[in-house]
């Protein structure tokens, strides 16, 4: 007995994995865009759980490489902060 789910698709959350491709992490962004892609044809395929799933992986990528890319650039910001600091105790600058 096929199962009919009178919701629609789960989000596929799309435009949030191209944009954390493009603006975040690519290898990352580009799992998220993926699953994004399999949501709508597994539901119209019947698979709904398996829609759900992919929603659910490509909002977790995308997350993934949102937080991959902050944490890349709060290292960035650490070491540009540790640097100018050693750059001043060795006497570097000239103020």
């Amino acid at each position: 007995m096929e199962r009919i789910n009178p919701q629609g698709p789960p989000p596929n959350y799309l435009l949030w994995a191209i944009l954390t491709t493009v603006l975040c992490c690519l290898p990352f962004g580009i799992v998220s865009i993926v699953f994004a892609a399999q949501v709508n044809s597994k539901w119209d395929a019947g698979d709904y759980e398996g829609a759900e799933r992919a929603s659910k992986n490509a909002r977790t990528w995308a997350w993934v490489s949102f937080l991959v890319a902050l944490a890349g650039m709060l290292i960035w910001c650490i070491m540009v902060a540790l640097g100018i600091t050693a750059g001043i105790w060795a006497g570097a600058f000239n103020f």
